[in-house]
């Protein structure tokens, strides 16, 4: 890689090295005002660690002004894609822009650049990696409702094209083609429901069954500290013979130098599995949530993917357009959902987007072949 500083004398510069060296200050100006849009949404160790994004891609702009000199010129507006991400974070901070972010830190142009510094290069790098495990941590409070929603409406969307798409192959009428829809439509939402609540209903009663005794606790005061029973518990919990040894004497001496400031807990989490971050100090229950509450979300999230296909129907629509309608709405619809799994998981967009109409296409093709050939048959 070149030494930067040779290239500051204006006769070895050319008309697209500045071009190119303005556009990159933009975009580190650009990048810069993203990590403070979003520091200024977030509180505590989140708005330290954007704060110093901040201040490296200060850095690097510095870089390229003194590359530029008096080139410098007027400011150019950044990239449409980073100004679009400084926006986003200045009004809504969220995991997107991160995820965003995080993809734009790992197509950094530097490494390849003979103008940017092996540092600035490994700057970027590193960016990524610490935008990565922000975004993380954004992902793992939404994972759970994320997943309900992206399930429960692509669900809804595909099944019920397919189901409506192969009615209608069968020859079947508008009147009744709709009414199939709107069957479809229920019985899922419905199914989804109800496996829904049955779902949460189980993993809290499971939660429960793990759960000490009370009965347990209070009978740690009475226990023989000779035998030490106390450490079976611990074992039992997952934690290795001489770790759980080492912390019943050590529950033991606390109860025995002063039993009388409180109970003594029975179980402590295994440390050697750390909870992931984001989520300590909070109730397993409350992450499991409450069935009722699932419930309720997933028969929305499937009601509003499959009420998509029923529109052309209830709009009058029939025959061909109906279903040209109808796998249109559906296509844009997947492409969006596709599209956003992919920003959220640091992944292509596109791709995520193209995969999932490929999916979702290929199962209504399917049932329409289906729905043609019990049509023929029957006729």
């Amino acid at each position: 890689m070149g030494d930067p500083s040779l290239r500051t004398d204006t006769a070895s510069r050319s008309r697209a090295d500045v071009q190119r060296w303005r556009r990159y200050l933009a975009d580190e100006r650009a990048e810069a005002a993203v990590y403070r849009n979003l520091a200024s949404r977030r509180t505590g160790e989140e708005r330290e660690i954007l704060a110093a994004l901040a201040e490296a891609e200060g850095r690097h702009e510095q870089h390229w002004r003194d590359l530029l000199g008096d080139d410098v010129g007027r400011p150019l507006r950044g990239s449409l894609r980073t100004r679009v991400l400084a926006a986003l974070a200045a009004r809504f901070g969220s995991v997107f822009v991160l995820a965003l972010m995080q993809r734009a830190e790992d197509r950094s142009p530097y490494a390849d650049d003979a103008d940017a510094t092996a540092q600035m290069a490994a700057d970027e790098r590193i960016h990524g990696e610490v935008v990565r495990g922000l975004a993380n941590r954004g992902r793992m409070r939404l994972s759970g409702t994320f997943r309900a929603a992206v399930f429960g409406a692509n669900d809804g969307l595909v099944s019920n094209l397919a189901l409506i798409i192969g009615v209608s192959a069968s020859g079947a009428d508008r009147h009744l083609v709709l009414l199939s829809g709107i069957a479809g439509l229920l019985a899922g939402a419905l199914s989804m429901g109800a496996g829904e609540y049955v779902s949460v209903r189980s993993q809290r009663e499971l939660l429960d069954a793990s759960t000490p005794h009370p009965e347990a606790q209070r009978a740690v005061a009475d226990l023989d500290v000779d035998a030490n029973e106390l450490a079976l518990v611990y074992r039992a919990r997952g934690m290795s013979e001489d770790e759980a040894a080492a912390h019943a004497d050590e529950v033991l001496a606390a109860l025995l130098a002063g039993p009388a400031t409180g109970g003594v807990p029975v179980v402590r989490s295994r440390s050697a599995l750390p909870r992931p971050v984001g989520t300590e100090g909070t109730d397993e229950h409350e992450a499991v949530g409450t069935g009722t509450s699932a419930a309720l979300s997933s028969f929305c999230f499937f009601a509003s993917g499959a009420v998509i296909p029923v529109l052309p129907y209830l709009v009058g629509l029939d025959g061909w357009a109906a279903i040209g309608v109808a796998s249109a709405l559906v296509g844009l619809a997947l492409l969006g959902t596709g599209a956003v799994v992919g920003v959220l998981s640091g992944a292509s967009p596109l791709r995520r987007a193209l995969r999932q109409l490929g999916i979702g296409f290929g199962a209504a093709a399917v049932t329409y072949v289906l729905g043609l050939l019990f049509g023929t048959g029957s006729a």
